[in-house]
């Protein structure tokens, strides 16, 4: 009886970790999930920067389902250039693999890039794989 209840114990505490860690082992594939050419793809959703955070500020689960691992071109102004991350209004990280050297601080841009999460604590969108739209 007592191996039966070690069994179930460590049964439980598997179950436990893996409940507690699916957070984890979810963002870790939504950022590292294989590189795709989104330069070449066409935007599914072309949005200005404040109404796509505002929709994430709203709901951030049916925003998910809506614009998550999908190709938006979001436009706004660029309040931060930072070797290769540029924020657009203060609310969307977009990274590039090579920031366009004509990019400043208080132009108006439309970006493209791959939407990989919202995070609620700074109320910032994060995109990677970006590329300035012309």
């Amino acid at each position: 009886m007592k191996k039966s209840n070690k069994i179930l114990l460590a049964l439980i505490i598997i179950v436990i970790i893996g409940i507690v860690s699916f957070p984890a082992i979810k963002n870790y594939m939504v950022y590292n999930m294989g590189k795709r050419d989104i330069k070449s793809e066409t935007a599914a959703f072309t949005i200005a920067s404040k109404a796509i955070v505002a929709e994430f500020t709203a709901n951030v689960d049916a925003s998910n389902k809506k614009y998550l691992e999908k190709p938006v071109a979001i436009s706004g102004i660029i309040t931060s250039v930072n070797g290769q991350d540029v924020i657009l209004d203060d609310s969307v990280s977009c990274n590039f693999s090579s920031v366009d050297a004509s990019l400043k601080t208080g132009q108006s841009v439309t970006v493209k890039g791959r939407v990989v999460g919202y995070d609620d604590l700074l109320g910032e969108l994060k995109l990677d794989q970006c590329n300035l739209n012309k």
